[in-house]
């Protein structure tokens, strides 16, 4: 079975993971805190945020594709409200992929506990509010 996908849906999560994440990076949010921690420095220069910025755009619309898929399978197997059955899954492969990765990676580059619970608190976010765009639109 192929899953269903609405491209739409993957494209408007894709663009709300940059919508979270400005705001969730902003200085008066947790910006000031996350360049401290990690060593970041602004320059100011818009080049500098290109790169980074292209690849927040290619991954974050894998990371909605990815999920938009894993949510139909969901729904088709559990059955269900297709907006639980998104939003579920975004927690399970958030616990499962994403935290439990960053916990370990950052427990080895010895980063400060209090950036890896920022960042993954980010990604939790990000992948809830991508499975509420995706689960409110549901393939056709």
């Amino acid at each position: 079975m192929l899953p269903e996908i609405n491209y739409w849906a993957v494209i408007l999560a894709t663009l709300s993971s940059m919508v979270v994440g400005a705001i969730w990076y902003t200085p008066k949010v947790f910006g000031n805190y996350w360049m401290k921690k990690s060593g970041v420095e602004m320059t100011g220069k818009a080049s500098d945020a290109f790169g980074p910025m292209v690849t927040t755009v290619i991954v974050s619309f894998i990371t909605a594709w990815v999920l938009a898929g894993a949510s139909f399978i969901a729904w088709h197997f559990y059955g269900g409200g297709f907006l639980w059955s998104s939003i579920a899954t975004a927690i399970v492969l958030w616990a499962g992929f994403t935290a439990a990765r960053f916990i370990t990676h950052d427990a080895f580059d010895k980063r400060p506990s209090g950036l890896t619970m920022l960042n993954i608190a980010h990604e939790l976010v990000t992948l809830v509010v991508m499975a509420v765009i995706i689960g409110v639109w549901p393939p056709a």
